[in-house]
């Protein structure tokens, strides 16, 4: 057939073209072969449990992170006044401390209700001790006055304390009968020994006391000798260096202490005296 022959071209127009030779062509064919594939392949695997719950796994995660971004986000903004009234407060206070005018807080003002009476302890109720009674004075026996009475207790009294048996009891009672009628007495020679508490006075030489003992014999001294229970002990003690004197009789025993210008004046009290201290002992 010619070329030139109009059904020769015809046909060539018409005939379908299988096999393109534009290569631009043949890329966009294999191109949407590979796509459909892909969306192909995609579905499926979009298809299978395990991608289900990994994809589920991540919104909830995303989600998660996004609320928590939210919520921090509001947190901060929140604590921004807070955070800017702590700093203004720190502040005043550094002012306040390093201030040196700074005000005196008030004192609480005291309540102007009476205060309730406080009621009496029963330490401040109880009554204070009483001073014990003295001891009840000794009767008077034989015709002797209270005053003579009182003196010779003093005598016994001071013997009981030192030990001393009654017969040198009974030699002092006598000699202060002899010596004073057991008076104690003060002095007219001695103005001194009216000063202290006496029952009467003498005029022999220096002597004063229940015993006329004399100072200037170194028995003591008058205040000392004025007082019965001292006048007693140095009797007593004088008495005790007086070799053999429980062997003596009252009237030896008295004389040797006293060394008396009348030595036999003594045994006229013996009796008496031993009646007294029989009455307190």
């Amino acid at each position: 057939m010619h070329p030139d022959d109009p059904l020769d071209q015809k046909l060539t127009r018409e005939r379908p073209a299988t096999r393109p030779d534009d290569p631009a062509s043949t890329e966009r064919t294999i191109g949407r072969h590979r796509a459909a594939e892909r969306q192909r392949r995609g579905r499926a695997l979009l298809a299978s449990t395990p991608v289900r719950v990994a994809l589920a796994t991540g919104v909830t995660c995303c989600l998660g992170v996004a609320a928590f971004a939210g919520t921090r986000e509001d947190a901060d903004a929140a604590r921004e006044p807070v955070a800017e009234a702590l700093a203004e407060r720190a502040v005043d206070d550094d002012r306040a401390s390093r201030s040196l005018d700074r005000a005196v807080s008030p004192s609480p003002s005291p309540s102007l209700s009476p205060s309730p009476t406080p009621k009496p302890t029963p330490s401040a109720t109880r009554k204070a001790p009483r001073k014990p009674a003295p001891p009840p004075r000794p009767r008077p026996v034989a015709g002797l006055t209270q005053a003579q009475m009182d003196n010779a207790k003093v005598i016994v009294d001071v013997g009981a304390e030192l030990k001393m048996p009654r017969r040198a009891m009974v030699v002092a009672v006598a000699t202060a009968m002899q010596e004073s009628r057991l008076y104690n007495l003060a002095s007219d020679v001695l103005p001194e020994s009216s000063r202290y508490p006496h029952q009467g006075s003498g005029s022999d030489h220096d002597s004063v006391g229940l015993f006329q003992q004399r100072p200037s014999s170194g028995w003591g001294t008058v205040r000392e000798l004025m007082r019965p229970s001292y006048a007693a002990r140095a009797f007593y003690e004088a008495l005790r260096d007086v070799p053999g004197w429980q062997q003596m009789s009252v009237a030896g025993a008295a004389q040797a202490v006293q060394v008396s210008a009348f030595p036999d004046a003594y045994a006229q009290h013996e009796e008496l005296a031993t009646t007294v201290v029989a009455a307190l002992t």
